[in-house]
């Protein structure tokens, strides 16, 4: 492939779904400025590894493998501790009841293992099934399944939401 049409692929698609890995990135690490630095440090990995990722049959998949691994590399060295960031508000208009129960499900969500989170996300928000989730991750369909249970379970304490019992059974 010639370096001025796999730049071109590159470019558009890149065009194409960068907003929608800055959201992926955002629910993983809940910071807009460190989700764009990890979107930024993986569409850089993913234009290395273009020439064999745009013969892949699922590009979002491989990209969204690489944003994941990107984030929960990070989490392992700890180099984001110790950069400090200031919260800026971002300026988007939705209805307030809606926006409180996005925040309060946010602030959850970051308080969760990261490991847990990368589940949650990889499940429930990219809708993924626990094989595709755990090819995302490089682990067991095991290892996903109680991630994301342990996840969900961490996710309603913190939110105080009770399961939903099941049809015939009273609460």
């Amino acid at each position: 492939m010639a370096k001025q049409t796999r730049d071109v692929e590159f470019t558009e698609y890149v065009a194409s779904r960068g907003a929608w890995l800055r959201q992926v990135a955002y629910l993983l690490c809940s910071d807009w400025h460190r989700a764009d630095d990890l979107v930024q440090e993986s569409i850089t990995k993913l234009y290395v590894q273009w020439p064999r990722a745009g013969r892949v049959e699922n590009v979002d998949g491989y990209a969204r493998r690489v944003l994941v691994n990107t984030f929960l590399s990070e989490q392992r060295t700890g180099w984001w501790r110790r950069r400090g960031t200031v919260e800026v508000p971002v300026e988007q208009v939705a209805p307030a009841a809606d926006l409180d129960v996005a925040l309060d499900l946010r602030e959850a969500l970051a308080a969760i293992p990261p490991r847990q989170r990368a589940a949650v996300v990889l499940r429930y928000y990219c809708d993924l099934s626990v094989d595709q989730a755990a090819e995302a991750l490089g682990c067991s369909s095991g290892t996903v399944k109680s991630q994301s249970a342990r996840g969900v379970g961490a996710l309603r304490r913190l939110l105080g939401v009770r399961p939903v019992a099941s049809m015939g059974r009273s609460v």
